[in-house]
């Protein structure tokens, strides 16, 4: 795709279809000159003399109309604007037919069509946004939840750029003292000390580090978060997932081991939708299919959201101490455990499980359940939601590889027989592979896959 970064461009800026307000947003160095005719200012001297961003209202005349129309003109005609160019938004009736005589009229007189992404894009190009801000744009018009709308304003607001900003500005000028001091090898300067140099890469490579596991989560989370079941064999979790659905979608049967493989539903609780997983009990086979079953479970766990590690209440002691080793080897951070079954427990029996008592025959406990995922939910969501999911597909392989970079630099600088020229050569990779997250290092088909993914007027 070929960007014309000196055209004025013009776009629909609001909702496709008639409603009480529409927007015409046009951006480019020769905008204003498009107005110079039909439009007729209340404030015509202030028009003229235009320097700061204002509102003008006034009429527009349109060829073929037999009266002028009442618009509001917004007008930002420095490079203080979204895209970092003259920009104007042209405010009036939300009437299709008029909202596309407007933009023929402005077509007609020297501007063109913006392509997806084009406003945005110039923002990016002129410095405006950073590479994974003009991504969050996407997110916040795509966000079809509250939990993905505040990732991608949180990511717009530039949560995660201004630290990477500050990581590459310390990586900068940590080559830069170490670039000085191979200029002076034979002068014997030191520009910085090996330990202030370690514990520098030591903080930087730990900050990736927790990046990268950010940005794994986030590949995994791309769609509605994943809410699996897990748990022993017998443990009641397709009883209960049947009864967390409203269907029965799974199989249910007393004897241990009945789900072979996964089934998935799509579930919405107090506002969140989730992708509910329900997967084969946890154990150690060989045989073929039960071998594959536990191939699925594996993979469900890895890609959960959040895992519901279900124990039964009429669990044996030899159960429980298996059910408790393998729940331990879950993330914890991911990991929200319930004692399933509950109406089986008797003053005999009463278990020693900890958790949310649940029956999916009874029904009890089965809306706290559905209230303690969505809030355990939103506690995680607030913490790994760094970045949207499409941001970190894109930067998941150059987040490996900084790390890798500043991993092999901070070994480096812990070895005194390693010489500084070696360190210097990580952190140019580093560097390298930082610029291409934030976009300070780019490609015209990188900036093509991103932007063409906009809508029009975006």
């Amino acid at each position: 795709m070929t960007w014309r970064l000196d055209d004025v461009i013009v776009a629909l800026g609001s909702v496709p279809g008639s409603s009480l307000r529409g927007i015409i947003r046009a951006s480019g160095a020769h905008m204003l000159s498009l107005f110079d005719k039909g439009f007729q200012p209340d404030d015509a001297e202030a028009w003229r003399s235009v320097r700061v961003p204002q509102r003008h209202p006034g009429h527009l005349t349109l060829p073929g109309l037999s009266s002028p129309l009442r618009v509001s003109v917004h007008c930002w005609p420095t490079s203080r604007s979204y895209t970092g160019q003259p920009l104007i938004e042209v405010h009036l009736p939300g009437s299709s037919p008029v909202l596309e005589g407007v933009l023929a009229e402005l077509c007609r007189r020297g501007a063109r069509v913006a392509k997806p992404g084009e406003f945005t894009l110039r923002a990016f190009l002129a410095g405006k946004l950073d590479l994974i801000q003009a991504e969050a744009v996407l997110g916040v018009i795509d966000a079809d939840d509250d939990a993905g709308l505040r990732t991608a304003l949180e990511q717009l607001a530039g949560g995660v750029s201004h630290r990477l900003a500050e990581l590459r500005h310390d990586l900068l000028n940590l080559l830069a003292d170490l670039e000085a001091g191979l200029d002076f090898v034979e002068e014997h300067l030191e520009f910085v000390a090996r330990g202030e140099l370690h514990a520098r890469l030591s903080t930087a490579r730990l900050f990736v580090e927790q990046l990268a596991q950010t940005t794994t989560g986030r590949m995994h989370h791309a769609g509605y978060p994943r809410v699996v079941l897990a748990g022993l064999p017998n443990a009641g979790k397709s009883t209960l997932f049947n009864a967390l659905i409203g269907t029965s979608a799974a199989l249910v049967s007393a004897q241990a081991g009945t789900t072979r493989d996964f089934l998935e539903a799509t579930v919405t609780w107090n506002g969140h939708t989730f992708d509910l997983v329900d997967t084969a009990g946890w154990e150690t086979v060989e045989q073929d299919i039960a071998a594959e079953a536990q191939r699925l479970r594996a993979d469900q766990l890895t890609r959960a959201s959040l895992l519901v590690w279900c124990t039964a209440a009429d669990a044996t002691a030899a159960e429980r101490l298996i059910d408790e080793e393998r729940r331990q080897s879950c993330p914890a951070s991911k990991l929200l455990g319930i004692v399933t079954k509950a109406d089986r427990v008797t003053d005999s029996n009463d278990g020693d499980a900890t958790g949310l008592a649940v029956s999916a025959q009874t029904g009890a406990g089965l809306q706290q359940l559905r209230e303690m995922i969505v809030a355990h939910w939103q506690r995680i969501s607030r913490t790994e939601s760094a970045w949207l999911g499409t941001t970190a597909a894109r930067c998941q392989e150059s987040v490996q590889a900084t790390l890798v970079a500043l991993t092999q630099a901070e070994q480096a600088a812990a070895d005194p027989y390693v010489g500084e020229e070696l360190i210097a050569v990580e952190l140019r990779d580093a560097l390298d592979h930082l610029g291409r997250i934030v976009g300070a290092v780019y490609t015209d088909d990188l900036l093509d896959r991103i932007f063409s993914r906009f809508c029009i007027g975006k």
